[in-house]
């Protein structure tokens, strides 16, 4: 009879044992997923915009045009607003030099390698553009460690901006990074008259076209 009971006793205790294990699994809760924050914007930003940076530059003393493009562009700080003019308006950018493009590798390499490399601190060019009214702007460009502003004019419609300048690159200490360039491009910068020439004269124009 003792031995019995014991049997009965150890399987009411398994029993129970059991009973403990599946309560325990039902109150086991799961962690709640967490999913990442979704990014707001303002309705006009210009790091969703599609941004066109085309510049000419200029060789032999005829002044014969070399055009190109920066394919790349970071906006690092603003950017943003309920306008467009309030996207531009105190906008800070960054223009990776690696990302310049004029349609001809060795021209390509050669405007990296013995003009911009001769600069100081110029793997980057930086700037911060400030809007003065509805029609003139102001960029403060940084290259060669030398910042200095560059008066622009702009246009906005259907929401295109659109601005162009003429920058001088003597401004930013840079003379002899053209000569360096031209050194290297002495027989390609040539004219008819024989004098080889690189202008420090560049022209700007840049659209942004807004969604």
């Amino acid at each position: 009879m003792n031995k019995f009971l014991t049997i009965v006793s150890i399987v009411a205790l398994s029993l129970q044992f059991t009973a403990c294990k599946s309560e325990t699994k039902k109150e086991e809760k799961k962690e709640p997923e967490v999913t990442a924050p979704v990014e707001k914007t303002a309705p006009f930003a210009i790091k969703n915009a599609t941004n066109n940076i085309n510049f000419t530059a200029y060789k032999t003393t005829d002044k014969v045009p070399v055009n190109g493009i920066f394919k790349s562009i970071e906006i690092t700080s603003g950017g943003e607003g309920n306008s467009i003019k309030e996207a531009m308006n105190g906008a800070e950018f960054k223009i990776p030099v690696s990302s310049l493009e004029t349609k001809d590798n060795g021209r390509n390499l050669k405007i990296r390698k013995f003009f911009f490399s001769v600069m100081a601190n110029t793997v980057d060019l930086t700037g911060k553009i400030t809007i003065d009214n509805d029609s003139l702007g102001t960029a403060e460009f940084t290259m060669n460690s030398v910042t200095e502003k560059l008066p622009f004019k702009y246009t906005i419609k259907d929401k295109v901006f659109s601005m162009s300048t003429t920058m001088d690159i003597d401004k930013w200490n840079a003379q002899s990074a053209i000569a360096s360039l031209n050194k290297v491009c002495e027989d390609l910068h040539k004219g008819a008259d024989g004098v080889s020439k690189t202008w420090s004269e560049v022209a700007i124009n840049v659209t942004s076209t807004f969604n």
